[in-house]
């Protein structure tokens, strides 16, 4: 058996008419199924007909598939709308007169009887655990959570791949308005009508989101993986509208991607293959990157209701104001768009998890130094404002891009399902702490609780300074080589520039001398 060196010799020796970039640190990639001229020159030109789009040329190009990546996005304002009435409902008068358990009367209305969620309710309500064991939604939560972000990362191309999945964000942001606008709406209604209607009013989604996922093309991405390749022209079509795009380039360069990642251990496409060779990196940073989203201080957020309530406003000023920061967190995350376009992820995800330390830090020393103070109310309720517009202009839409860009092509899903448990385990743990942490009952941090937030958010800060890579206008194929090479964080992005310019393939005649395929990837 001829060594690497002698290989790359006999290979060299007999490719006058292909081009093979000759650097240090090369990758050599093998592939047993044989391939023409014509697949090489397929490859090559889907690659650059890719790189060449537009931001305008793409929305005309695909605007089927950003349509239809939208219509499953919301299914996820379908649960964001769930999750914000159960975090309301702890901070409603109604609600609580109801199902809680009286406290001592306030100093200034001594007369009038208070009552509260006991702190362990209040878990209970929150964890989707027991969603799971008592109605039986957590599998369906589980595919609504990764599915939605996973099909919009196959069907658009990557010059538009940033500004469609950071509207995963913003469908959890319109469905928290709602779902906090409708409480607000009801917060003097002192019937029973006051959490039972905005139940109610959520099976208003239902049939019309089942119907229209129900027509949704499948993923060609998906079919390829499933060598459906007919199939997957066939839905390409569906979901694009310019005869000007080679759909049989395009579908190659899907086949090509697939064989490279079956060839460089994403093979199987098991659970097990997560945590092999470059796929362990991988699945670190979904995690991690997942992770931080839960613990950099945006659980005050979704208790902002009862978190304001607690820091002393009344019940309908609580929920004015957190209506109002979840409008502002929607304008937040239309200004995301120009910014994941052109200062980057990483640097965006960075500068939100600095912004993070430094509000959460500011609110625990107001909390400290003015407490009882009439004016520490709204100092907290403008730094907790403050705080979900950095944070939807920032980590918010940013986590979603990275966690779908991040994975290889065929272990996407399985990546991002893992990443997501992982998100869960620490939302579960908010959802253990935070009704300790706020409620009177328990241990009445109220403001004084951001210090805790802000420093899990210096830990994520310190951990995505060392090893979040910056991902923006790679293509997967990109993406492969560079882990696969084991780019350094700090250099990824300058790596990016050099593959732009030195990296190929090389496919042609190697493959009737050698009776397979050498691709040379290579960078300096």
């Amino acid at each position: 058996m001829p060594t690497y060196g002698e290989e790359l010799s006999q290979v060299s020796a007999h490719t006058s008419n292909v081009y093979v970039e000759r650097l240090s640190n090369m990758l050599w990639l093998p592939r047993e199924s044989t391939s023409s001229d014509e697949t090489g020159a397929r490859v090559r030109r889907g690659l650059a007909a890719e790189k060449n789009l537009t931001l305008l040329g793409c929305c005309k190009q695909y605007p089927k598939a950003i349509a239809w990546s939208l219509v499953l996005f919301l299914t996820v304002v379908m649960e964001a709308y769930d999750k914000s009435l159960i975090s309301g409902f702890i901070a409603l008068p109604t609600f609580r007169r109801r199902y809680g358990e009286p406290r001592l009367p306030l100093a200034d209305s001594p007369d009038e009887q208070v009552y509260d969620i006991s702190p362990l309710w209040q878990m209970g309500l929150q964890n989707a655990a027991v969603e799971l064991i008592v109605k039986s939604q957590g599998l369906s939560w589980g595919v609504i959570q990764t599915l939605a972000a996973t099909y919009a990362a196959e069907v658009v191309p990557s010059v538009v791949r940033a500004c469609v999945l950071s509207n995963v964000n913003m469908c959890w942001l319109i469905g928290q308005l709602l779902g906090t606008g409708i409480l607000r709406s009801l917060v003097h209604n002192t019937s029973q009508w006051s959490y039972r209607l905005p139940f109610a009013l959520q099976w208003a989604w239902a049939a019309p989101l089942l119907y229209s996922v129900y027509f949704a093309p499948e993923s060609p991405w998906w079919l390829v993986r499933h060598r459906r390749e007919t199939e997957a022209r066939q839905y390409l079509r569906h979901l694009t509208s310019n005869k000007r795009l080679d759909i049989d380039d395009t579908v190659t360069v899907m086949q090509h991607v697939n064989s490279i990642e079956q060839k460089l251990n994403y093979g199987g496409g098991s659970y097990a293959d997560l945590f092999k060779g470059a796929n362990r990196r991988r699945t670190e940073i979904l995690c991690m990157v997942w992770s931080c989203q839960a613990m950099c201080g945006a659980t005050l957020i979704g208790y902002a209701p009862y978190f304001l309530e607690q820091a002393g406003f009344e019940s309908s000023k609580s929920f004015t104001l957190a209506t109002g920061m979840y409008a502002m967190g929607i304008f937040g995350g239309v200004i995301s768009w120009l910014l994941l376009s052109i200062v980057g992820r990483r640097r965006l995800y960075l500068s939100g998890l600095v912004a993070s330390v430094l509000i959460l830090t500011a609110g625990g020393i107001i909390s400290v130094v003015l407490e009882g103070h009439p004016a520490m109310n709204w100092a907290l309720g403008s730094l907790i404002i403050l705080m979900a517009f950095t944070y939807n202009i920032t980590i918010g839409p940013t986590c979603y891009v990275i966690v779908a860009e991040i994975p290889s092509t065929r272990l996407r899903v399985k990546t991002v399902a893992l990443a997501r448990v992982r998100y869960n385990m620490f939302t579960i743990l908010n959802n253990v702490l935070a009704p300790q942490m706020l409620n009177p009952t328990a241990w009445n941090l109220a403001g004084k609780s951001c210090f805790v937030y802000a420093g899990t958010a210096l830990l994520c800060l310190i951990w995505c300074y060392f090893r979040l890579p910056e991902t923006k206008k790679l293509s997967y194929l990109e993406l492969d080589m560079l882990f696969e090479k084991g780019a350094p964080t700090a250099k990824f992005k300058e790596l990016q520039v050099r593959l732009a310019k030195t990296a190929h393939l090389s496919m042609s005649r190697v493959e009737r001398l050698r009776n397979g395929w050498h691709g040379w990837l290579a960078y300096s």
